[in-house]
């Protein structure tokens, strides 16, 4: 979209504004894209200002002042300036024309000036493909969806109107409106109050899913009742024919909600949604019956994560090049990790603990409880992860003598909670990283949790969010809603009824253009670049010099070990000087702080006075409603 507004505004110096507007998403566009264009037909003749072409003008770019782009889709808002633009660039002719009758009266037009053309009005065959269905014929459900998707090139799981990466939200919301699974008053303004939209879990920019939740009432293939296609047949033709045979009705429409299945005869939701959606973006399963209270966000008791790395977290360097062992623990080369320290540092997260020293606090929020249950935290290799490189087995770059088998492996943090605050995952993998590169004790992790005494968190900087993967969220049976008592390692079933890409039409899962056939595309793709990377990388280690024998006198010196390299989950290692303590870095302001600092900038004398004044305002309002 930025490439498409840049060469509007080079093609059209005075566009240019109005794509600024666009990509900041901070002004109104309608009224600035109005007095532009105003502006721009009105000085082109001064015989244009009469009152004639101005009618004219105005019914061709009459734009609704109250018109609000903030919600707008990109692909919307890039419509409606090519829309704009090609209506502007007919009118300066009606401006000339408009100036040579002024002059000579009924004078025929000057050569080469073509007379106006009409943009308002459209061709059948263009109306007919904009015709949209009638809600009011079909019937609906509420359902649940499950989908996954590839993070890396999107802004987030949920729609920012003025984020410059587009959203997964945003991409669903297309998808539903194209297949008309949904019927909002304009699909161009993403609002998904029209369905009773529900999501599970916010993931933010970078991060994956692999079993994201979302619940909405769609478009469904269930015939609506007799009685009412009747009375609407009945309206339509202008006859009312009564409620004589309202029993008869009531029979039949019982009998065809009896013979209607609500799987097989329904619409096929994922490949629905699926041939419109990316690539990247896939509907996985559908519930085609959630509870009556089914909350996708409220209803969850378990969400698990992971988030993957390698060992080693980085290319280690050969021995005769920097020190041999370094960190608080002093016997993890650099580049390696320490699973066993991380593994132990990990356990210690499990239970009931505040984590207000383990996340980001956003003060708008205005949260006090930063209590929350850990039901399972541990590193787990991958065993189908592991891509070979020979040269990380020869003595001057292996983590000790043994080697522990092939290397690189795969491992990922998996953790099982019943909710999380703000990059609390991140924060938390940022701890194990520095304790599996001992630089810290595993201890480390019972005094940040340790919130008696250190009641504000130190400055570190939690991990990368490309390997995070929501993996997965759980709907248990909703009749036992207490949490389970602390120190146990509940784990939850899911008690949705999904019904699968594949169950049912196997064809849909691995025949031509199924889900599999898709993934595969991408997974091959993704697997020819590593696989070329990985030979390129195994050939220039073997080249040169021999890690077995080392370099020859005088060829090398050891590197200064003033600096580290630590490894935060990104593709290398970042020097960051000497390292300074977890938790002697500076540190930030206690939580209820940073709530009463913000309060008072927006007018209140403190936290609990916001809190007490909003509560006040929500009564009131329900009061009002009822």
């Amino acid at each position: 979209m930025v490439q498409i507004l840049r060469r509007l505004a080079c093609a059209r110096p005075w566009y240019a504004s109005i794509g600024s507007c666009v990509l900041t998403g901070s002004e109104r566009l309608s009224d600035r894209c109005h007095r532009l264009s105003w502006r721009r037909l009105v000085s082109s003749s001064p015989a244009a200002r009469g009152q004639g072409l101005r009618r004219e003008v105005g019914a061709g770019l009459k734009m609704a002042p109250e018109t609000n782009y903030d919600s707008w889709t990109k692909t919307s808002l890039i419509q409606r300036l090519q829309k704009l633009e090609t209506e502007l660039a007919t009118r300066p002719a009606a401006a000339h024309q408009a100036e040579a009758q002024d002059a000579g009266g009924d004078a025929p037009a000057a050569a080469g000036t073509r007379p106006p053309t009409t943009t308002t009005s459209e061709s059948p065959a263009a109306a007919k493909g904009k015709r949209k269905l009638d809600p009011s014929r079909y019937s609906t459900r509420y359902i649940a969806l499950k989908l996954a998707y590839l993070g890396k090139r999107y802004g987030g799981f949920e729609f920012q109107p003025s984020g410059n990466q587009p959203s997964i939200e945003e991409e669903l919301w297309k998808a539903l409106t194209k297949s008309c699974l949904i019927f909002p008053e304009d699909e161009r303004v993403v609002d998904f109050g029209c369905c009773e939209y529900s999501k599970c879990g916010r993931t933010d920019r970078g991060v994956s899913a692999f079993g994201q939740v979302v619940g909405l009432r769609v478009r469904s293939n269930r015939p609506l009742p007799s009685k009412r296609r009747k009375r609407e047949g009945g309206e339509q033709g202008g006859r009312d024919d009564g409620d004589e045979d309202d029993d008869a009705e009531a029979g039949g429409a019982a009998e065809e909600a009896k013979a209607f299945d609500d799987v097989a005869d329904e619409l096929c939701y994922p490949k629905l949604l699926n041939r419109i959606l990316p690539g990247d973006i896939r509907i996985l399963a559908w519930c085609p019956s959630p509870p009556a209270d089914f909350s996708a966000r409220f209803s969850c008791r378990e969400r698990q994560y992971r988030y993957f790395f390698t060992q080693p977290a980085f290319s280690p360097q050969p021995s005769w090049l920097g020190p041999a062992c370094g960190g608080a623990s002093g016997s993890v080369r650099p580049g390696w990790l320490d699973i066993e320290a991380m593994r132990d540092a990990a356990k210690r997260f499990e239970g009931e603990n505040d984590f207000r020293n383990l996340c980001k606090i956003d003060p708008a929020k205005q949260i006090t409880n930063f209590s929350r249950f850990i039901f399972e935290s541990d590193i787990v290799e991958v065993e189908d992860g592991r891509a070979e490189l020979p040269y990380l087995q020869e003595p001057g770059f292996a983590a000790a003598p043994g080697g522990g088998g092939p290397h690189p492996k795969v491992y990922y943090f998996h953790v099982r909670g019943s909710a999380f605050l703000w990059h609390q995952i991140r924060h938390m993998v940022a701890i194990l990283f520095l304790v599996g590169q001992g630089l810290e004790r595993p201890s480390v992790v019972s005094e940040l949790l340790d919130v008696a005494t250190n009641r504000r968190k130190p400055s570190y900087t939690m991990a990368d969010e490309v390997p995070l993967v929501l993996w997965d969220c759980v709907f248990p049976d909703l009749d036992g809603r207490g949490s389970p008592p602390p120190g146990t390692r509940t784990r939850h079933e899911d008690a949705l009824r999904w019904i699968r890409v594949g169950d049912g039409d196997p064809a849909a899962k691995h025949g031509h253009f199924g889900i599999v056939d898709g993934l595969w595309e991408r997974w091959r793709a993704a697997k020819m670049d590593e696989l070329l990377a990985q030979q390129l990388l195994g050939q220039v280690a073997r080249q040169g010099v021999d890690g077995t024998r080392g370099p020859a006198a005088g060829a090398g010196t050891k590197a200064s070990s003033s600096s580290v390299k630590t490894f935060e989950g990104g593709n290398g290692g970042r020097l960051s000087g000497k390292y300074i303590p977890v938790m002697r870095k500076q540190l930030q302001q206690p939580a209820e702080e940073q709530n009463d600092r913000y309060a008072q900038r927006k007018g209140y004398a403190d936290a609990a006075d916001m809190r007490a004044q909003k509560a006040a305002d929500w009564e009131r309002d329900v009061t009002m409603d009822e």
